[in-house]
């Protein structure tokens, strides 16, 4: 498998044809200026997320157009993955929170703050973590609360884990209005190294069986087990192609992340 073959699943405002990619893809932005939602489909293979499910669940948007997912982690800030908030300003990225809907409700946050890990290579990718932090407290409710962030490593391979997002549902193709959400299987970082050789144990894949997986406009949305996020969306082939969904390993970043949230 060649690593030029590999790209993140950002979904973009313009849409261009890569030269290195030879593909249709969208580049970075506002996913609405690219298609229109689709109602009632599903995040690839997945099923719509019922009302309240993942109240932890965040959308990034510029323009109100939704470019990639996030997760609660306090009443202040907000994990999703470093690719995300490269190239992308403060002031002009808001956070939105309890809605399963990308047209409606919730409610919406401005941005003061972007961290990138220092250590963050787009090629290949490593160390693909960031942080958002909200410039008021986010008020908790019954749909919106903060997700656990993991005790130790998640090594339970050929186990279960939730991935929750509002991604293409085909590629190409457009994006639910509804949240999606699909059980996938967890598989090693040697059998995921098989076939992207950057993977390390700084690294989280899933493979359940072709056209299930993540797609563009998940990024930097969260894996879960056991109500605990162990994953966020990095990359892979676009999309449920029967190749693996690369994650970074939230467990390898929990003390970096901890240090730059504080008490907040």
């Amino acid at each position: 498998m060649q690593r030029a073959l590999l790209t993140s699943f950002q979904f973009p405002v313009s849409c261009t044809m890569n030269r290195v990619f030879r593909l249709l893809v969208c580049l970075v932005a506002p996913a609405t200026l690219c298609n229109g939602y689709n109602d009632g489909v599903k995040i690839v293979g997945g099923s719509v997320a019922s009302e309240g499910s993942f109240p932890y669940q965040v959308s990034l948007r510029v323009k109100n157009g939704h470019f990639c997912g996030g997760s609660i982690l306090s009443k202040r800030w907000i994990l999703t993955a470093g690719h995300c908030v490269v190239g992308q300003r403060a002031g002009r990225v808001s956070v939105v929170v309890g809605t399963n809907l990308l047209s409606r409700g919730g409610d919406s946050y401005a941005v003061e703050k972007l961290l990138l890990h220092g250590d963050y290579d787009p090629l290949p990718i490593k160390n693909d973590i960031g942080l958002v932090r909200v410039t008021d407290d986010i008020v908790f409710g019954p749909k919106v609360q903060a997700v656990p962030l993991p005790h130790q490593d998640f090594t339970d391979f050929d186990q279960t884990a939730v991935l929750s997002g509002w991604g293409r549902i085909t590629y190409p193709g457009g994006i639910p209005d509804a949240l999606q959400t699909i059980d996938l299987r967890v598989i090693s970082q040697k059998s995921c190294a098989a076939i992207f050789s950057g993977v390390t144990e700084s690294n989280i894949c899933t493979l359940t069986k072709e056209g299930q997986g993540a797609c563009h406009g998940d990024s930097g949305g969260p894996l879960t087990a056991d109500g605990v996020q162990i994953g966020i969306v990095s990359y892979g082939m676009p999309c449920a192609r029967g190749y693996p969904d690369v994650y970074t390993n939230l467990w390898s970043y929990v003390d970096w992340v901890k240090e730059r949230i504080g008490d907040e």
